[in-house]
Order: C-alpha cells, then sequence, then structure tokens
C-alpha cells in the first residue's frame, strides 16, 4: 500500500524558509506543516483526536517518548500520531492514561497500517496505554511498517531517523531531545516540536522504504519481519540481572560477589518503588567498591564515593543491613564467578577447547552466512539471528544433517520462513562439509 500524502520540506514555504538551507545541502525541518498542535490531555481532547484521526486517510505514524534515563519503569510520557487529512496530536498519557480508542484494531483507526521507527522499543508502552497495531490482512494491508528495520532489509547503513530522513528526503531533522526527561511537566515547547517533527515525514519515508523493498524483492522478507516485531511476546527476564553491573569483571571472590548481588537487590527494589533509574539511586560504582572493600560499619560505608547526598546517606543503613547478610551467606549459598546460567550453547571463545568440531563448524557457517547476507545486501544479523546459527552449529540435529533437518532446526529457533528458505541449504552444504572433513581426518 502506498500513501498519497505529499511530503514535508521545500515545498512548504512557511515550514523551511529558503535562508535556512544547511551547508550540506539538507533543508531543515523546523516547524510541523500546520504549526505545533497543542498536548491532548484532557478526556474532551481525546476524543476530538480520536474523532478526528478517524476521519483521516492512509496509514497512522506513531511514536512514543519515555524516561529511560531517568525513570524505573518503560512507561510512555508522550505519544504522537499524525495521520493524512487529521495532522498530527501530542497525546500526554499521564493525563489520558486509556488511549485503546486508538488501538491498531478498533474501529476508530479501522485497521490502518501502524507506521512507526524501531517499533520494538515502543510497542511494549504503547500496549501499557492500550494501544496496539492491527494485525495484518490476507492481502497484506494493515499490520505493521518499521521504517528502521525496513531500511536495514533495504541495505542501507545508517537507519536511525535523522539519518534515514536525510538520505531519502533531503531534510534535517531537529536533534537533541530523544535523552531527555520527558516526565517532566509541562513539556518545554522546544521538546514538543522536537517530538511533533518525528512523526512529520514518517509515512514519506515509509513509501520511499516500500518502493525499495519492493524493487529489490525483499517486501514479503519485510513483512515478515514486521510482523514478527509486532507480535512478539515481552522477553524473559534476565538471568541474575545483578551480573550485568558496570565493573563487575574486577570482583573474583564468590563472598563479593553475594555483596554485589545484595546491593544490585536492594537498589532495584528502592529505584522500582520511586521509580527511578538505578544508576541514579545508586551508581554501579559504589556497589563494586563496596563489594572489593567490604566495610565493617555504615560510617565506614558512607565514606566510599557514590553515598554521598542527602538520599543516598539516608539510604546507607539499609545497603549496609544487606551486605552484612551478604557476608553471613554460608558458602553453599554464594553466587559462582563466570557468566549467569543459560540454556544455551558456552561463551564462543571456550568453543575451541569444549569442542573443537563445534568451533569450526561455527567458523565455517559464519563465513558462509556473511557472504550469503552480503549477496543480499543485508546485514548478517537479520538474515539470521547469531544465536540460532550457535545453537545449530554447537548441537547440530545430525552429524551431516540434511537441508530438512536444518530447516526444522532453524525454524524451532524462531527464524520467519524466508531466513529459513534463504539459509538452509547453505548453512547444511557446510555442516555436510565439516563433518565430511572429520570422517576423512579419522580415517
Amino acid at each position: 500500500m502506498t500513501s498519497s500524502s505529499t511530503p514535508g520540506g521545500p515545498a512548504s514555504p512557511e515550514q523551511t524558509p529558503k535562508a535556512a538551507e544547511a551547508p550540506t545541502g539538507l533543508v531543515p525541518l523546523l516547524e510541523p506543516r500546520e504549526g505545533l498542535p497543542p498536548v491532548t490531555d484532557t478526556e474532551q481532547a481525546l476524543a476530538a483526536a480520536v474523532e478526528a484521526l478517524a476521519a483521516g486517510t492512509g496509514p497512522v505514524a506513531v511514536d512514543a517518548e519515555r524516561a529511560s534515563g531517568y525513570k524505573y519503569s518503560q512507561r510512555a510520557y508522550l505519544v504522537q500520531i499524525r495521520r493524512q487529512g487529521a495532522g498530527t496530536f501530542l497525546i500526554d498519557p499521564i493525563a489520558c492514561p486509556d488511549l485503546s480508542a486508538l488501538a491498531g484494531d478498533g474501529p476508530a483507526l479501522a485497521g490502518a497500517e501502524w507506521v512507526l521507527h524501531a517499533a520494538s522499543q515502543d510497542l511494549a508502552c504503547l500496549a501499557e496505554v492500550g494501544m496496539h497495531p492491527p494485525a495484518r490482512r490476507p492481502d497484506g494491508t494493515g499490520g505493521l511498517f518499521d521504517t528502521e528495520l525496513g531500511a536495514r532489509l533495504g541495505g542501507h547503513e545508517r537507519v536511525g531517523l535523522g539519518p534515514l530522513v536525510a538520505e531519502v528526503l533531503k531534510l534535517e531533522l531537529e536533534k537533541g531531545h530523544s535523552a531527555s526527561d520527558w516526565s517532566t511537566r509541562p513539556l518545554p515547547e522546544a521538546w514538543l516540536r522536537y517530538a511533533a517533527l518525528d512523526v512529520e515525514v514518517l509515512v514519506e519515508v515509509r513509501d520511499i522504504i516500500e518502493d525499495e523493498l519492493r524493487g529489490a524483492g525483499k517486501l514479503d522478507w519485510a513483512r515478515q519481519e514486521f510482523d514478527a516485531v509486532a507480535s512478539a511476546p515481552p522477553p524473559k527476564p534476565r538471568a541474575e540481572p545483578w551480573r550485568r553491573t558496570s565493573g563487575l569483571h574486577k570482583v573474583r571472590r564468590p563472598r563479593q560477589l553475594a555483596v554485589v548481588r545484595a546491593l544490585w537487590e536492594s537498589r532495584d527494589e528502592l529505584a522500582r518503588r520511586r521509580d527511578m533509574t538505578p544508576t541514579r539511586v545508586l551508581p554501579d560504582q559504589a556497589i563494586i567498591d563496596s563489594a572489593l572493600s567490604l566495610p565493617g560499619t555504615a560510617a565506614q560505608m558512607r565514606t566510599i564515593p557514590g553515598f554521598t547526598g542527602r538520599m543516598r546517606s539516608n539510604d546507607v543503613p539499609r545497603y549496609f543491613e544487606a551486605l552484612t547478610q551478604a557476608r553471613q551467606l554460608k558458602d553453599s549459598e554464594l553466587p559462582k564467578p563466570g557468566a549467569a546460567p543459560s540454556d544455551g550453547p558456552p561463551p564462543v571463545r571456550a568453543w575451541a577447547d569444549k569442542d573443537p568440531a563445534a568451533a569450526e563448524r561455527l567458523t565455517a557457517a559464519r563465513e558462509a552466512v556473511g557472504a550469503l547476507a552480503a549477496q543480499h545486501s543485508l546485514p548478517v544479523e537479520n538474515l539470521l539471528a547469531p544465536d540460532s546459527l550457535r545453537r545449530l552449529c554447537w548441537t547440530p540435529p545430525a552429524p551431516d544433517p540434511s537441508d530438512e533437518q536444518v530447516s526444522a532446526f532453524l525454524a524451532g529457533a524462531g527464524a520467519r520462513p524466508w531466513q529459513v528458505a534463504l539459509t538452509t541449504h547453505t548453512i547444511g552444504e557446510v555442516l555436510r562439509r565439516v563433518a565430511a572433513r572429520a570422517v576423512s581426518a579419522g580415517e
């Protein structure tokens, strides 16, 4: 489906003054074409927005702003939505927490395709307020279109929204507010303008990327990928997430690792309760320094950098109690050094010692898949998930698997049909060739 919307930029004098021509040849995108819309922050304003969007036509451009660097939660603090004939709406999901009237399969949007950039980053927080993309219809309409993922599959090297808009539309998007604290109220006008411009030309970018994908014979591949993103379940909780503490490599002894775990968990509970990013509650370095020095009193803990400041100083008794409990654990209760437990193969660096044959399979398969990706102008990780290839090479379904066995393995590991079709024979040949060399060497 191709939208009939007209690209913004040079054709809109009020949007891009002639004197604003950038030295790079890009035209700065300074203002939304209909002007900066007011924030939708009442039920009455939301009802009017829903009515206007329902009367619009074509795909719906959607974006969301979070406060990841400031808040523990990943909730949306602003939702931007734009549709031809309706314009742009900036919706405050804190003031209007139920946006289910804008669900992709609801009556207002009637299954209109959703267009997002890097959709996996926003779908979860949109779902929290009742918004989700529509299912794709049998004729290919509806569903989700991810401009970032589509650009990757289309062979674009720079797929951030700014660089992509510059490349395909010759427009320059404003930079600088993506990492702001979007929980701020009221939101500054400059931030709102930035947010509105993020959906201003998203449908135009989508149209160009779709044409490129269609011309390269990749549109069906892309739709399979978009559908996988739209239907992906929430990620599983990490096993032993405390092991991701920055600087953990400095901590060697199990007792000290137990201290890191205890302080991390104590901090995480505080961060969740206060809805603050954990490292703002207490820096990782303070946890590592405490584990290495093992302070004997709360007063000694307060001398460690990172525990200063009124809030952190007041939290010290809680942290010191956690540290004390960790020091009193039985040896059998201590965490073991090394990576978090995993249901997958060991780290690749250990393969040569643990299973040289598996290491040889992986080296050869990576080279073959890399060549195949280059042939089709695809990032290798988009052609096939690296974890799927590692699992296949570590425990192949047979010493010299058939293409049917390889295909079944990849499908079971979550590869999409187009990925299975494109990679099965190449990987199967590699595994069989390596197995034949092993047999020959054994003779």
